[in-house]
């Protein structure tokens, strides 16, 4: 039975691994970074049979492609094979800031 367990628990972490694969194959339109490295993921959730739950920001409520990235992120989770069902939500809060920016992406942006 431990066997068993073991082996959901690393379908789930290879599940989340696919998730955040796809993604960083999402990019803000005006900035040369995938969503993630900007910070704009704050939660990744991956259920039994797959279903996949992303809390997002963005870099501000007057975004021009508010409706986009996140239809983006969706379309781009749902490609992955196994995934049944997949909730993007948008939050401001907390606001975005360019300290939730990984290293890499403050390296690219001209930040550090």
């Amino acid at each position: 039975m431990e066997k068993e367990e073991e082996k959901e628990v690393l379908n789930e972490l290879s599940m989340r691994d696919k998730v955040l694969e796809a993604i960083k194959k999402v990019y803000d339109p005006e900035i040369p970074v995938d969503v993630y490295e900007l910070g704009l993921i704050y939660e990744i959730n991956v259920y039994p049979v797959n279903n996949v739950f992303v809390l997002m920001t963005l870099t501000s409520p007057s975004c021009p492609a508010a409706e986009s990235i996140p239809s983006e992120v969706e379309q781009s989770i749902r490609k992955i094979a196994k995934v049944q069902n997949v909730k993007v939500e948008v939050t401001f809060d907390p606001p975005y800031t360019t300290e939730m920016m990984s290293e890499a992406a403050k390296l690219e942006l001209g930040f550090l």
